[in-house]
């Protein structure tokens, strides 16, 4: 994160001893990153974070890698692929390399477990949905279309008001998700012509901690395996903490889309950054105003990218015949774009009404047997003239 946030109590410096009322010491944890070379936070615990009784396999299965996919275009309703579970073992792998998973997710049950990723940060698109993210930092209150971005090595657990109709898109980034360099100046802070800007990130509320003795299932995740951790002590026990690692949220109604003459490129509509990979999405905004401009976007090949959307909301112009839910994934290699006659119904339009988030992955994406499941038989020829 590009900026610095404090909590509750904490000691005057760092690393010396903080002590409680009764001459007990505050367990300071250090949540470093890239080693201790980049960003950071110091948590200051009433109980020693290591303290498990003890160490058990926990099976969760996503989904398996659909091996004899062909290299073309798809199209797909996620919906078809839904299952019951909770906020973690609801989520239905769909898209995957060695830099990035793409989940989607009906969350129809509540759980008292943890959940920790050890191995990656989390983008948690919230859909649909309303509820908190509570955290060893504090609670965040979660709207709906939030992204709640969650380092990894966060224990945390995300509830929600009402579980009739959950849904949630996950990303799963193996490097850390940033801010984009290019939205920050050199002291970190959010340029005037970034999409959004501090005032738009909501950061965690440091609660009470709870300081109670038993026996709590923190389920952690390493890469594909699953261990549940039975802790001695409630994990949510902090007195205070300080630095530049921590959840956070944005909501995508909050994005100030860029407006040009002519089309601008999808890379203009970026929001997050990772290795490997880009996050970026559309928003409601005016078309282009040059007096003979094409709205829709041309019809381009993917070179060197893998092309991801998940469709939120709205009226997607460039075709027809795709509902919130649906994914649709662009091959590197593969010609796509708008389908016939929707390029020239878009001359003459003033302004769109869409949501969608796109990820665009720089090395090719794996297929689980989601895909051959939810998939729509007839997307390549969907741009044949009838």
């Amino acid at each position: 994160m590009p900026f610095y946030v404090k909590q509750g109590e904490i000691p005057t410096k760092r690393h010396i001893a903080f002590e409680k009322d009764n001459g007990e010491l505050y367990r300071e944890e250090l949540f470093s990153t890239h080693g201790f070379s980049n960003i950071y936070s110091n948590k200051y615990h009433h109980n020693m974070p290591t303290k498990a009784i003890n160490v058990v396999p926990y099976a969760v299965d996503h989904g398996q890698e659909w091996q004899d996919s062909l290299i073309q275009n798809y199209k797909l309703d996620s919906r078809i692929a839904d299952c019951e579970g909770n906020f973690f073992s609801s989520r239905n792998k769909i898209f995957y390399n060695s830099d990035v998973a793409l989940y989607t997710a009906k969350v129809t049950n509540s759980t008292h477990e943890f959940y920790r990723n050890a191995y990656a940060d989390e983008v948690v698109f919230v859909h649909e949905g309303e509820g908190q993210l509570l955290s060893e930092y504090g609670v965040i209150e979660v709207k709906k279309w939030d992204y709640l971005v969650i380092p990894r090595g966060t224990t945390y657990q995300l509830t929600f008001n009402d579980y009739s109709n959950v849904r949630l898109f996950v990303i799963e980034s193996f490097s850390m998700v940033e801010v984009p360099k290019h939205f920050r100046n050199e002291y970190g802070q959010l340029l005037e012509s970034a999409p959004y800007c501090e005032r738009d990130i909501r950061t965690p509320e440091l609660t009470d901690a709870i300081v109670e003795k038993g026996e709590f299932p923190l389920v952690c995740k390493f890469g594909d395996k699953y261990q549940q951790m039975t802790l001695e002590w409630h994990p949510f026990d902090l007195v205070g903490w300080d630095g530049c690692v921590y959840p956070w949220a944005f909501n995508i109604a909050e994005y100030a889309p860029k407006v040009g003459k002519i089309h601008l490129p999808p890379s203009d509509h970026l929001v997050f950054t990772a290795h490997n990979f880009v996050v970026c999405n559309f928003v409601p905004r005016p078309y282009d105003f040059h007096p003979k401009s094409i709205p829709a976007p041309y019809y381009h090949n993917n070179i060197d990218s893998d092309e991801v959307l998940y469709y939120v909301d709205g009226d997607f112009m460039s075709r027809t015949g795709i509902e919130a839910g649906f994914m649709t994934l662009h091959q590197k290699g593969v010609p796509h774009g708008p389908q016939p006659g929707r390029t020239e119904a878009s001359i003459g339009k003033k302004d769109t009404y869409e949501y969608a988030v796109m990820v665009d992955t720089f090395a090719p994406l794996n297929l689980t047997s989601h895909v051959k499941n939810c998939m729509s038989e007839d997307y390549n020829r969907s741009w044949l003239e009838n």
